[in-house]
């Protein structure tokens, strides 16, 4: 039976989040894509950040051979990064218990939403992390049948139910407003633009999974 963990982790245990570690501002995600060319987290999402200089950063980065811009979207773009011979800890114990990324977001921690075979592969896991002094913190356990029983599947990272409980606590969504976009970052101790980014995006995907699923409750008269 297939198992999803659902942990954190901090960026300096794996490649992409040494790379890209630039503060609480920047929003990385990585893309939800398995390359044929065996390629290692090759592909990821910016927002909340100067592209120049971020680009400019992470190709000094030791790791580092290539970065290529492949998308623009609505402020936030699509990178492609070629690594060196490098590979960090976590990366390799995610190879090595063939863990399959469904999810991968942040910056310092990053949450990362894996899935395994079975539960032997979560515990070799879990148990090379600890050989490799790498200190997840793991915030959920279930298989593929117990999400499927589930009525709503919203799968928002840690930062955007935290950006999204805020906003929905001071009013943002009522009118009229009782709060502002500024306001519910200087409580997150974020930049604007990144809450905004966070509530957004949060805010689409539990929409989506109520309204386009199929699955939502009755509208109320």
């Amino acid at each position: 039976m297939a198992v999803i963990i659902e942990l954190t982790v901090d960026a300096t245990d794996f490649d992409l989040g040494q790379v890209t570690a630039f503060g609480d501002n920047v929003v990385i995600e990585l893309e939800r894509v398995v390359p044929t060319g065996g390629e290692v987290m090759p592909f990821f999402w910016v927002s909340g950040i100067d592209f120049d200089e971020f680009e400019r950063t992470v190709r000094a980065r030791e790791l580092v051979q290539d970065l290529t811009p492949i998308a623009n979207v609505n402020d936030r773009v699509l990178y492609h990064v070629s690594w060196g011979t490098s590979v960090s800890s976590l990366t390799r114990i995610l190879i090595e218990s063939e863990a399959t990324i469904l999810e991968a977001t942040g910056t310092t921690p990053w949450m990362f939403r894996l899935r395994f075979s079975d539960h032997t592969y979560v515990r070799d896991f879990y148990t090379q992390c600890q050989e490799s002094d790498i200190d997840i913190h793991v915030n959920r356990v279930y298989t593929l049948t117990e999400e499927d029983t589930n009525v709503y599947q919203f799968n928002i990272t840690s930062h955007q139910h935290e950006a999204l409980v805020t906003a929905v606590s001071a009013g943002y969504f009522k009118v009229p407003r009782g709060t502002t976009l500024r306001e519910v970052a200087d409580q997150l101790e974020i930049s604007p633009q990144a809450a905004s980014e966070r509530v957004r995006r949060g805010a689409d995907k539990v929409l989506r999974s109520v309204l386009l699923s199929g699955s939502g409750l009755p509208f109320s008269d």
